[in-house]
């Protein structure tokens, strides 16, 4: 069964800025620019108020599989917006290392390093079985000086 009209808005803060053309998002920060191009999906994009700070997209007629494109495109809008407003995301956190109540904070390494400079010396790896396990997901916000 075909829906008539979904569509979902997304919030743009004060220091970005979006435009549209077609079907082409391209958003400006303080952190640089991203452009990414949505024209494989048939969806309407359209800036809303006087000042154009929300995005709306609008699927019409769509069944289930093609309604699920509307959150997808807000959802990579939003990480737009966070790629040019936060900071990168270079940080990892490591806490809880063999018991330690020191948090590491280290820079971003691929993902087979990570594992290599994890693993536990001098301990039975049978009964030690620390490493690197995802519990939370962001970006490691730095004080403001």
């Amino acid at each position: 069964m075909k829906t008539i009209l979904s569509n979902q808005t997304v919030d743009i803060p004060e220091n970005v800025d979006i435009t549209l053309k077609g079907r082409t998002v391209i958003v400006k920060g303080p952190r640089g620019t991203l452009r990414r191009d949505f024209n494989h999906i048939n969806v309407e994009l359209s800036l809303l108020g006087k000042k154009k700070k929300r995005l709306r997209v609008d699927k019409w007629w769509g069944n289930r599989k093609e309604l699920a494109t509307v959150r997808t495109i807000c959802s990579h809008v939003q990480n737009m917006i966070k790629g040019v407003t936060l900071e990168n995301g270079s940080l990892v956190e490591i806490q809880n290392f063999l018991g330690e109540k020191y948090i590491r904070r280290v820079r971003m390494r691929p993902a087979a390093l990570i594992q290599q400079a994890t693993t536990v010396k001098n301990k039975d790896i049978r009964k030690f079985l620390d490493g690197i396990y995802v519990s939370e997901k962001g970006t490691v916000q730095q004080a403001d000086e």
